[in-house]
């Protein structure tokens, strides 16, 4: 195997290269990037304005172009696809997996894909991108490639192998070979050390392995990347209601689904709305943010109110502990919904042991609670020599909130789920206003309770 040079992007070279795209030194040019891999190219041309980066792409092999050009994040890509005209867009496709092809070919405009499409040569690979482009991105159907090898049950093993030299022409990586009946139905696998061991009139049927996992094409994209996490494969084979095999989805696809799911997760628990870039607009940036900077808001200002309805309890010394009380409540309410929300995004749950799971939180919250409960008490107490009652206020109070703000950190993600929200909400803003207003109510409570007998 041919290696590739190892590649650094500095600021000389950067500067260098961009020289040469303007003097056109397409010499230079091309010996920079020889044996350079597509990604670090991709990483480069991310430097430069998409007029420049065409002009490099045009110089470079169409295999090593087309893979760039999948490279690129989605709403990159369409935008500078635009600079390119339907015949070498089809040509890209060409050299990429249907899959791809099909990603793609679904950020374009309707006429420009029906352009496309006709462009492509392969007339089995412009069928294939076709037969995907009926199903939803976000299902098994979508991530699939159609590029695969299969054996009839009932083939010799010497045709086994003829019809595998002339499938791997169009499939880049091997995993397996899917063994299917005369009806194209998904029977099992069998590997190629079996293949390659077992005499040339053996039939497929009675070497392949029958405990096969597949998945079908209507299946979710959490789901696909849960089922091959937990079985670890490295590819999952596709079939549709009636169990023929239709297709395969590779690890690479997974990684950028778990790449994805991860990136709105953080988004969300940021307090960011929609799926957003560092370089999408302004007014897209801004309606991102502001939803959840509003609750925060509105948060903020029934904090005010709860204030104003206990005024005759408040005094100066109490208002020392406000922050005390609203951060310790906003960290515990995190610290428990992130380990619920971490149990969900691996399928461990509380289907089974839902009881014994709260009930140790409950536990561990009382523990916490008195335990920070009496170090409050003793700092308020003796270190800054307040008084008894004061010293009891705070303490009582931050118990409660403990207490109150592990339930809600533990019931809240629970109750998404359970409505089929993204339970990543409750480790957000969402979760921090509440616990933030439950705090202040708690607190002045108490206060009122104490200073009343």
């Amino acid at each position: 195997m041919e290696s590739l040079d190892h590649f650094e992007l500095t600021k000389e070279f950067l500067e260098r290269f961009g020289e040469a795209i303007e003097s056109k030194n397409d010499s230079f040019i091309k010996e920079s990037l020889d044996r350079v891999n597509p990604a670090d190219i991709t990483s480069l041309l991310h430097e430069f304005s998409s007029e420049k980066s065409k002009y490099v792409l045009d110089l470079l092999k169409l295999e090593t172009a087309a893979e760039i050009i999948n490279d690129l994040d989605a709403d990159v890509r369409s935008k500078f696809l635009q600079h390119f005209t339907p015949v070498e867009i089809s040509r890209f496709i060409n050299e990429l997996d249907s899959d791809d092809g099909a990603d793609i070919i679904n950020e374009l405009p309707i006429k420009i894909r029906e352009e496309v499409i006709e462009g492509i040569e392969n007339e089995e690979k412009a069928a294939n991108v076709l037969e995907l482009l009926r199903y939803d991105e976000d299902c098994a159907g979508g991530l699939m490639a159609k590029e695969l090898i299969k054996a009839n049950a009932n083939w010799s093993i010497g045709k086994t192998i003829e019809e595998i030299r002339r499938q791997a022409e169009d499939v880049q990586k091997v995993y397996a070979v899917y063994v299917v009946d005369d009806f194209g139905r998904l029977l099992g696998r069998v590997s190629l050390k079996k293949i390659v061991m077992a005499e040339d009139h053996t039939k497929v049927s009675s070497i392949y392995d029958s405990d096969v996992i597949s998945v079908e094409t209507y299946r979710g994209e959490e789901e696909v990347a849960d089922i091959m996490r937990k079985y670890d494969l490295e590819a999952l084979p596709v079939v549709n209601r009636q169990g023929r095999l239709v297709g395969r989805i590779t690890i690479d696809d997974i990684v950028d689904v778990i790449t994805e799911l991860a990136e709105q997760e953080r988004q969300l628990m940021a307090g960011i709305s929609e799926d957003v870039e560092e370089d999408d607009s302004v007014l897209m940036l801004t309606r991102a943010r502001l939803p959840w900077l509003v609750v925060g808001m509105l948060g903020g200002l029934l904090g005010a109110v709860f204030m104003e309805a206990f005024e005759h309890n408040i005094t100066l010394s109490l208002t020392f502990f406000i922050p005390l009380i609203m951060a310790t409540g906003g960290n515990v309410g995190i610290q428990s919904s992130s380990l619920v929300v971490q149990s969900l995004a691996n399928k461990s749950g509380f289907s089974k042991t839902t009881y014994t799971r709260l009930w140790k939180v409950f536990w561990v919250a009382i523990l916490n609670g008195f335990l920070l409960a009496a170090m409050v008490f003793l700092g308020v107490q003796f270190l800054m020599g307040s008084g008894l009652r004061l010293a009891l206020i705070v303490a009582i109070a931050l118990l409660c909130v403990v207490l109150l703000s592990s339930f809600m950190g533990t019931a809240t993600p629970l109750i998404l789920d359970r409505f089929g929200i993204n339970p990543a909400l409750a480790s957000g803003p969402f979760i921090t206003t509440a616990n933030d207003l439950l705090g202040l109510a708690v607190y002045f409570g108490v206060a009122h309770l104490l200073f009343s007998m």
